[in-house]
């Protein structure tokens, strides 16, 4: 046994317990509070494995539950940023490049290595495995405001068009799933759940 490299590997596991403590605005489907990303990233890893038959053809299922369960360990570091705040996007990716660098980083180079060409490649959005783990990603908020009926789109003022942006990934990273996808924002725009548009 090398212990170097176990030490390394120990480390790491015990740092990334901190992404419990990372809040999105995500509420929980009852609505009783902000789910963390720890949760996201064990709830989206199930959705890959349920949803797996709408994966579309040269999609890695391996290599999409991998993405899925570290793409957000860099808000360990860099924090959450909510999707519609454009002002907090704008140095978003310049500060989980660095998380990357250093989270990764505590692990045995080999391993670093995977872990950052899995995070670059979800990121990047040009490989069908990476599509289809972004699709998920985007699904899963959207069940959340669904279920508690606006949720985070009310405290924010989120509208339609908005919402439809955002989700737009879904058409080719799981195209099979977007008429649902369609059919459930249409649902919450009849219930009221999501305003069309802005209000003049």
């Amino acid at each position: 046994m090398q212990i170097n490299r176990l030490t390394q590997q120990i480390q790491f596991i015990i740092e990334i317990d901190k992404l419990k403590l990372i809040l999105r605005q995500t509420l929980l489907t009852d609505g009783s509070r902000q789910e963390n990303s720890a949760e996201h990233s064990w709830h989206l890893a199930l959705m890959a494995i349920v949803l797996a038959e709408y994966a579309p053809s040269g999609v890695d299922q391996l290599r999409a539950l991998k993405m899925l369960l570290i793409h957000d360990l860099v808000e360990i570091d860099a924090g959450d940023t909510f999707c519609y705040d454009v002002q907090a996007n704008e140095n978003k990716a310049a500060k989980e490049e660095l998380a990357a660098l250093r989270l990764f980083g505590l692990l045995p180079v080999d391993q670093a290595d995977e872990m950052r060409s899995l995070w670059q490649e979800f990121e990047a959005r040009k490989t069908p495995t990476a599509k289809f783990a972004a699709a998920l990603d985007r699904i899963q908020p959207l069940l959340h405001n669904q279920q508690t009926q606006g949720g985070t789109w009310r405290i924010h003022g989120i509208t339609g068009d908005k919402v439809m942006k955002r989700i737009a990934p879904v058409e080719t990273g799981a195209p099979e799933l977007w008429f649902f996808i369609q059919q459930l924002i249409e649902d919450c725009v009849a219930a009221g759940y999501l305003q069309e548009t802005a209000a003049k």
